[in-house]
């Protein structure tokens, strides 16, 4: 079957995979090649396929959705990081939260600062009026 990942900036993934490991809201499943078509939704966390070689590999996911249908499987999430190593993915997952945590925070600094302006401005234009 063919496993192809993708997220609104890129295709993270697209190779041929003989099982996949993933987790729904409501649990763990795994997927053969004969599995039967169907959707699902996905919860943060790990993708596990093998290759057909026999190697293991991982996918860090955001939430996002599976869907299988014939020999595709096909999933859309926010992010996505690839690794073979599971202690690396793990670092590199906490340096994109870490930079995310840090994008957010300056987002909502100059949130708050176009909003003061902008009441500043809403009152000197109050006083002009009166």
């Amino acid at each position: 079957m063919r496993l192809e990942v993708i997220t609104p900036e890129k295709v993270i993934l697209d190779v041929r995979v003989e099982r996949i490991l993933a987790e729904a809201p409501d649990g763990h499943f795994g997927m053969l090649p004969n599995h039967g078509d169907f959707v699902t939704e996905l919860a943060p966390g790990i993708l596990v396929y093998q290759l057909s070689e026999g190697d293991e590999r991982f996918v860090a996911l955001h939430s996002g959705t599976l869907v299988k249908c014939g020999p595709l499987v096909r999933v859309a999430v926010r992010k996505a990081i690839e690794g073979d190593d599971l202690a690396a993915l793990r670092e590199r997952v906490e340096e994109e939260f870490r930079q995310q945590d840090e994008d957010e925070r300056a987002a909502r600094a100059a949130l708050a600062l176009l909003e003061a302006s902008m009441i500043r401005r809403f009152r000197d234009l109050e006083s002009l009026s009166q």
